[in-house]
């Protein structure tokens, strides 16, 4: 083990870890993971740790993972294309209503949020049930690739019948749950933006479930033995790999949509109170949850980036807090032993059961104060104690983005 200012990094296992965690614990868990996937046959360099990096399903949260000719489905995850969007606006603190409660309300009312049922568009409360018509023409209309998105959907789907059931445009402009939130926050010069985290709501879920499942089965076909089982991979060249990467591709337009869906559904509700607002100069749309091919290491690569934003030389993120703490708009330094990488957002500092068993209503109502959100038990696995300090992160990743914006909430949304 080697330290320098900015990283740590662990050479003896498999392709080697680089670890961006000066200052900011991580779980012994975490590390097995990261040892596991370093050690896999298709990783063809050093594993990116973000400061942010936290026990996942197979890889770690917080991770990316350079694979050659292959790509290892549950290092995606479930939530595929899951990120950010943040759009500056024309509007000041004071120009805000001195109560926000209803605004919040009205926020809840325009955006499904939550999940009720079993996710059927009939009896899930974050469905739409009658698909509003701007909705469905959204997605219709949407283009990807020669088509539409409802047309790259058929065509999966005609591949691979089981994924029909999935809903699709019964989630596009909703927002799910844990973890996911709509934001109206402040910058450094009380500027007002609006700030959400969604992905792609119940088809990318099945999709990744459904691929993570044949990879499995393919493993177990050619006999290859792996230290975890999620940590099963697709190579390239195969059917099931080709397959993936068409799913993957689709799921992840469908995220973005479905965040930029959300946000002029928001930007309605604000520009209903506020007359002339208009849309300011920063906008960005960014995954967190993702695989792309990238030139890295001098070869061409599938990057997964499991918890992590692309931060290139220039290009514009977003690493949020959590319901009390800062979110920042940073610009990426395109540092190349992370992958042009950073982490996004604050981190798990332990699991939800831990959470509600440690912390009080009281304690998070404390901890939220001046933030119009919920306050109730039903919450307390999001309250900010259950996370890393940003602040400490921020720190550990100073060689990999700059801070172009502070943003502290005033309304924060959750499912």
């Amino acid at each position: 083990m080697s330290k320098t200012a900015a990283s740590i990094t662990f050479s003896e296992h498999g392709a080697g870890i680089r670890a961006w965690t000066t200052g900011v614990p991580v779980e012994a868990a975490a590390e097995e993971q990261a040892r596991n996937v370093a050690a896999l046959p298709c990783v063809a360099g050093p594993v990116a740790l973000m400061p942010d990096v936290h026990w996942g399903m197979g890889a770690t949260v917080g991770s990316v993972i350079p694979t050659a000719k292959a790509i290892i489905p549950a290092a995606v995850g479930v939530d595929i294309g899951c990120g950010m969007m943040a759009v500056q606006t024309t509007a000041r603190a004071a120009d805000l209503p001195d109560s926000l409660a209803p605004v919040r309300s009205a926020i809840e009312a325009a955006v499904p949020h939550g999940r009720t049922g079993r996710g059927d568009a009939a009896s899930d409360r974050g469905a739409w049930g009658d698909v509003p018509d701007g909705i469905g023409r959204a997605f219709a209309a949407a283009p990807y690739r020669q088509g539409t998105l409802a047309d790259g959907l058929a065509e999966i789907v005609e591949r691979h019948p089981k994924l029909k059931r999935a809903n699709s445009v019964h989630h596009l402009g909703t927002l799910g749950t844990g973890n996911h939130f709509i934001e109206l926050c402040l910058d450094e010069e009380d500027r007002v933006w609006i700030m959400l985290h969604s992905g792609s709501r119940g088809i990318g879920n099945q999709i990744g479930r459904y691929f993570i499942e044949l990879a499995k089965e393919d493993m177990r076909r050619w006999f290859i033995t792996l230290p975890d089982a999620n940590l099963a991979y697709l190579p390239e060249g195969t059917e099931h790999f080709i397959d993936y990467v068409k799913a993957l591709t689709w799921a992840q337009a469908f995220a973005a949509l479905n965040r930029a869906v959300m946000m002029e559904r928001v930007f309605d509700v604000l520009a209903a109170r506020l007359p002339g607002l208009a849309r300011g100069e920063v906008a960005v749309n960014c995954h967190h949850n993702y695989a792309t091919r990238e030139h890295h290491l001098g070869r061409d690569l599938w990057i997964t980036r499991k918890g992590a934003v692309r931060a290139g030389k220039g290009e514009l993120g977003i690493i949020p807090g959590s319901m009390g703490a800062r979110s920042f708009i940073v610009r990426g330094k395109g540092h190349p032993a992370s992958y042009c990488s950073c982490s996004h957002g604050a981190g798990r500092a332990m699991s939800r059961t831990e959470a509600r068993k440690r912390f009080t209503v009281a304690d998070h109502t404390a901890a939220t104060e001046g933030v119009e959100c919920r306050k109730d038990d039903a919450v307390i696995d999001e309250t900010p104690m259950a996370y890393k300090d940003i602040d400490a992160v921020m720190a550990a990743q100073s060689d990999l983005v700059e801070v172009v914006h502070t943003l502290r909430q005033v309304v924060c949304v959750k499912g």
